[in-house]
């Protein structure tokens, strides 16, 4: 075997909400680069220790049996922060590998060795190998050595890696140009995925996503349509993926950019999907509303598969895309039944802070009742402790929340995610940072956020952990649930609003 991909456990870092309410998500990275490997003409496998559920002595009985020349641990995840925060499940499995067999070569790729290479190979031993872009030619090129010797990996472009005791950060390699996406990243081997009794049956969608029913959660899958964003928000770190230099700490801000497969070679994969069996689908671009060029056809093909209206899919765009009624109806025929909306603030100076010119001359409200009306219901995704917030636009950000009333409510408190220009800046300033990675999750016990000149981060949190209890018990909100989706949709969220997620830091300080 040429390459093994692992995709690692998300480990605790939602604490109780894992065993039933987290989603459980195809491998999008694993999957896209086993599929390009073999369509280089490698042997390829993917180990799911996610979805599988598998231990370290599990995982390393099949490695041995596969025997790869590389082992390469694809460290991404459903959410913006799981590039850093499951590098923990990641690491305990790479250094249990390392002890079994020294002699296997294992290298990572995904954002937070992106962002942050040298440290990362300095600070964890079991790694011999950090890609720092998507890796798709530098991974090739590796794999087309006879045998992956450190000296042959100074002539490897895109890689930083240990050279006894010396870290080696080589030239940036560059990443796959739009007209070549369709042929050097030739869509997903779904094959290669675990499965119980039919494809994609181990993967299960957010509750919201399905309704808030558990029957229509799995199979699932989530698929790219385009890679990258062109926006430069400061609390995102998305664009490492596009990374082109070789500073110490990379900013994804640095790199805003969108490549897109075409049309008629995407559609495939959606049919290979709908013929599985697949009705639950994610679409993971950045901001797939956005390039009519690409969307609109690639809608209109999606609605003459969705022609009985059975498919349930969900897409990110940003709210000043989503005004015409006329490219609304279009988007709902095509199956996408929710829209997910980053508002991220209630102030707008707060907004244009971190979103330079996102929201300038947007009416949220009114976008919001547009979206409602084509029949597409929104999660709306707001973030408390931005850069500016205090108790006041906290209030404001929870009260238009309310008023708004969508189907799905989500708030992250900021975090200074490594490859986000707010990482560096919280670098520069000397501000308290996670000390361990599942410090960077939004819902684990240690989780630590960014404080603002106003707030402190047990603060931010202890606000944030309270709202979603209060809007999900808000009884505005679940009439349109009962409403929308039924008594037992209403029902599963009380019982999921009766989960209180412990804080270290705010116990810390409440003790205090």
């Amino acid at each position: 075997m040429d390459i093994v991909f692992i995709n690692p456990s998300i480990g605790q870092n939602y604490q109780s909400l894992k065993s039933k309410y987290t989603a459980i998500e195809p491998p999008t990275w694993s999957l896209l680069l086993a599929e390009s490997m073999r369509n280089f003409g490698f042997t390829v496998s993917i180990i799911d220790a996610n979805a599988e559920e598998l231990t370290k002595e599990e995982i390393f009985r099949r490695i041995e049996n596969l025997k790869p020349r590389l082992v390469a641990f694809v460290v991404y995840g459903q959410n913006v922060n799981a590039g850093t925060t499951n590098m923990e499940g990641a690491l305990e499995v790479s250094k249990y590998l390392k002890e079994k067999n020294n002699e296997l070569k294992i290298s990572y790729i995904g954002s937070y060795v992106q962002a942050l290479p040298i440290k990362c190979l300095k600070e964890e031993k079991s790694i011999d190998i950090v890609f720092t872009n998507e890796g798709v030619y530098a991974l090739k090129n590796i794999l087309s050595l006879k045998s992956i010797e450190n000296d042959k990996l100074k002539e490897i472009k895109g890689i930083a890696f240990r050279l006894m005791d010396e870290i080696v950060h080589n030239d940036p390699e560059k990443v796959v140009p739009g007209e070549r996406m369709d042929q050097d990243l030739p869509g997903y081997a779904w094959d290669l995925l675990p499965f119980k009794n039919r494809p994609l049956d181990l993967y299960r969608s957010p509750m919201w996503h399905a309704e808030y029913d558990d029957d229509k959660r799995s199979p699932y899958a989530a698929l790219q349509t385009s890679l990258g964003c062109q926006f430069k928000c400061s609390f995102c770190m998305i664009n490492l993926i596009n990374r082109n230099d070789s500073e110490e700490i990379g900013v994804s801000s640095n790199y805003s950019k969108m490549r897109f497969w075409s049309p008629d070679f995407i559609i495939k994969e959606f049919e290979k999907l709908i013929n599985m069996g697949v009705k639950t689908i994610r679409i993971t671009d950045e901001m797939f509303l956005l390039n009519p060029k690409y969307y609109l056809p690639l809608c209109k093909k999606l609605a003459e598969l969705n022609f009985d209206d059975s498919l349930r899919m969900w897409a990110y765009s940003r709210i000043d895309t989503v005004k015409n009624p006329e490219v609304l109806s279009i988007v709902r025929k095509a199956g996408i039944k929710w829209l997910c909306l980053g508002i991220e603030s209630g102030d707008k100076k707060v907004r244009l802070e971190v979103a330079k010119g996102k929201f300038e001359d947007v009416d949220v409200k009114k976008v919001i009742n547009q979206v409602h009306e084509a029949d597409i219901d929104v999660m709306a995704n707001y973030m408390f402790g931005l850069p500016g917030d205090d108790d006041e636009t906290i209030k404001k950000t929870f009260d238009l929340s309310v008023e708004l009333c969508t189907s799905g409510w989500n708030t992250y408190a900021a975090m200074a995610l490594p490859g986000s220009l707010l990482y560096k800046q919280a670098v520069e300033k000397g501000l308290e940072l996670p000390k361990s990675y599942s410090g960077y999750s939004f819902h684990a016990y240690d989780t630590v956020c960014l404080p603002t000149e106003k707030l402190k981060a047990w603060q931010i949190l202890k606000l944030r952990d309270e709202a979603f209890i209060n809007y999900h018990t808000n009884p505005k909100f679940l009439e349109r649930i009962k409403t929308r989706f039924g008594n037992k949709a209403e029902q599963n969220i009380k019982e999921m609003s009766k989960i209180k997620l412990t804080r270290k830091i705010v116990e810390e300080n409440l003790k205090n």
